[in-house]
């Protein structure tokens, strides 16, 4: 086997590192800019990125030694997929690998909102020694997940894992999904290997889950235009939570704002936005949204199986 070279532009993982450099692959993390890769790509067999480096058609007709294309996370948005697998170049992304740390992030947003966590955060370090009183006061009014419906736009591996904190939480959960009847999600308890609880959950039309759900959760690809704007908003309960870890742009912000101003929305918590890397300054600073840096994948656990995944698979198809 003649020398691979794989250029992981983004990154990648120390374990799946040690596997390919095991096998005798030589892996490059050093990052090259968007604008040089047309130069330097067409040294490599293989690039590996997340979701800041862009393989787009000119790319890819600049470099005809490629072979793989990976993409550590879920979508496949930054890639022109269909144009490169014509090509006979393999795309692999890894939906499996963080799906878990995805929906831990998304908890982690609906608590913060429920209990205000994310302006007590803010509000202790400055006020708290002094006005300790007054911000339990202002703190004390916030909701509990139990007994709550979750809605959840998409049901796929993410959403299922969405799903299964929440029933483990005692929510009611309703999913969305139009190329899902039925799914059965399987509860695992750590301590007991043999006990195994299984529900199924039927999904429903968009419209049904609005008007009913207290919490939404949105698991989507990128798609042309929002998947909630006014028309959405108007059919939601009054106060109710969203939650944006998919995609930047799946809700119209300007509408959003308006939303939590007029108080129909009560909070919202966003992990992407539309104008990424550089957000909204309205909604980074609006006291009823919870925001994080596009961190849903970013776990230690999450990165390590993305990277013996990707591994795994570049090995599987170069051999060893």
């Amino acid at each position: 086997m003649s020398q691979v070279n794989i250029l992981a532009n983004d990154g990648l993982h120390e374990d799946g590192i040690l596997l390919l450099n095991e096998a005798g692959y030589q892996v490059v993390t050093d990052r090259i800019n968007q604008e040089d890769l047309v130069n330097e790509l067409p040294a490599y067999d293989v690039i590996l990125v997340r979701s800041a480096t862009k393989v787009r058609k000119d790319l890819i007709d600049a470099c005809p030694n490629l072979k793989i294309i990976g993409r550590g996370g879920v979508g496949l948005d930054n890639i022109d997929v269909e144009y490169a697998r014509s090509k006979g170049i393999e795309v692999y992304n890894t939906p499996a690998a963080s799906s878990k740390s995805v929906a831990e992030l998304v908890f982690g947003h609906l608590f913060s909102l429920s209990r205000s966590l994310h302006l007590a955060n803010r509000e202790m370090p400055q006020q708290g020694e002094s006005q300790f009183k007054a911000l339990k006061k202002r703190y004390s009014k916030g909701r509990e997940l139990r007994g709550k419906t979750l809605g959840i736009i998409g049901f796929g591996r993410i959403g299922r894992e969405v799903a299964k904190i929440g029933i483990g939480m005692g929510m009611e959960v309703i999913a969305v999904d139009p190329f899902i009847d039925k799914s059965t999600i399987q509860l695992d308890f750590a301590g007991f290997p043999d006990f195994h609880f299984t529900v199924d959950i039927e999904t429903v039309t968009l419209e049904r889950m609005l008007k009913k759900a207290d919490y939404i959760s949105l698991h989507i690809p990128k798609l042309d235009k929002p998947v909630i704007s006014e028309r959405e908003i108007d059919m939601m309960k009054d106060d109710v939570i969203l939650v944006n870890a998919s995609r930047g742009g799946m809700i119209n912000e300007d509408l959003l704002l308006k939303s939590l101003e007029e108080g129909k929305i009560g909070g919202i918590g966003l992990d992407v936005f539309e104008g990424e890397p550089v957000p909204k300054l309205a909604l980074l600073n609006h006291p009823n949204i919870s925001v994080s840096p596009h961190i849903g994948a970013s776990t230690s656990e999450a990165q390590a199986n993305i990277g013996r995944e990707l591994a795994e698979k570049i090995i599987q198809y170069f051999g060893n």
